[in-house]
């Protein structure tokens, strides 16, 4: 790294603040600048943090950044990929890229002409045991992929206001097993089948959503995955994969805190704690992701995650979601603009 950069924040909620605390330490950053909705929640973080904060994203935006980290809600992050790229700052914006489909296009197409790189947070990637699971199935030591099954449940289900705007449980939480599926496999969804129940508090179903989902996946190579998601899973925070191949298997998440109870009498359980959630069982993952973006930013290194991938994992979920009110196979193709 050639020159320290100074480092804009938009969001200091849970992942914002995090985040900020992380770019305090990173080698490439000299200076962390937060800003947030609310102006004096901004200032309570920076203070906490040791950061500098300022009163609202136009001051934000008249500083002189390096770069710009996006962690506000989902329906300002269009207008500020966008209004970050017009200014020449390269971006980071947690996914997704917008609320919609068309919206998420919208932001594609403004971004054809500019080379300002832009990144969007899909930690998973940049997690140990993914990467690992993806080395091993380019390399072809697990000979050929029959099935992938893939599981992201939640311990506790998240505030009741926060279920309405979310977009539901395919493009809110299995967004994130369906663009590791393309990343550690190297192939597309071409058809999905999904289905789901609520069968925890009322403000699932009162938003359309549900609480439980099952959805089964056709890779373009005529590979099967499954993909499990939950909102009640008190065990604690599960989140794994199984790359299971004709010659052997990759198992990602497979260690002493996954939450899982065996009951058979002479397996010895574990003494270690499950996780409680994302922010501890990634903690390694968004810190290398944001070493990145700072790679990024400083144009030491390509953009790893981009909004085109972002856009293809928005599909699956989106045909999930049609799948489930449909009660049928949907193509993927059936949802693409």
């Amino acid at each position: 790294m050639t020159s320290a950069l100074t480092v804009g924040l938009a969001g200091v909620g849970r992942i914002g603040a995090s985040h900020a605390e992380t770019l305090k330490h990173m080698p490439g950053v000299d200076t962390v600048i937060v800003a947030d909705a609310d102006a004096e929640r901004a200032h309570a973080a920076a203070t906490e943090l040791g950061v500098q904060a300022v009163p609202d994203l136009d001051t934000l935006f008249a500083a002189p950044l390096d770069g710009l980290i996006i962690a506000t809600a989902t329906d300002s992050h269009p207008g500020l990929i966008t209004r970050a790229v017009d200014a020449g700052i390269p971006v980071f914006c947690e996914k997704p890229v917008a609320a919609d489909i068309q919206g998420t296009l919208d932001v594609i197409t403004h971004l054809e002409n500019s080379t300002v790189p832009v990144q969007i947070g899909f930690q998973r990637r940049f997690d140990a045991g993914y990467r690992a699971a993806r080395a091993a199935i380019a390399s072809g030591s697990l000979g050929w992929l029959h099935t992938l099954r893939a599981t992201t449940l939640d311990p506790a289900p998240p505030p009741a206001e926060y279920i309405g705007r979310s977009g539901g449980l395919f493009r809110d939480c299995g967004v994130h097993d369906f663009d590791i599926i393309r990343w550690v496999t190297g192939h597309e969804v071409v058809e999905v089948y999904a289905t789901g129940a609520n069968r925890g508090a009322q403000f699932f179903a009162d938003a359309g959503d549900v609480d439980t989902a099952a959805v089964l996946l056709r890779l373009d190579d005529d590979t099967l995955a499954t993909v499990s998601l939950g909102r009640y899973n008190g065990a604690g925070y599960d989140v794994r994969l199984e790359a299971l191949g004709s010659h052997g298997n990759a198992i990602v998440g497979l260690d002493d805190r996954a939450p899982l109870t065996s009951v058979e009498p002479d397996y010895a359980p574990s003494g270690f704690p499950a996780y409680p959630g994302f922010m501890e069982r990634f903690r390694r993952a968004y810190t290398d992701e944001l070493a990145a973006f700072v790679s990024v930013a400083a144009g030491e290194l390509d953009t790893p995650c981009s909004p085109a991938d972002a856009l293809e994992a928005f599909y699956i979920a989106e045909a999930c979601e049609l799948s489930r009110h449909e009660h049928r196979r949907v193509a993927v193709d059936e949802v693409r603009r």
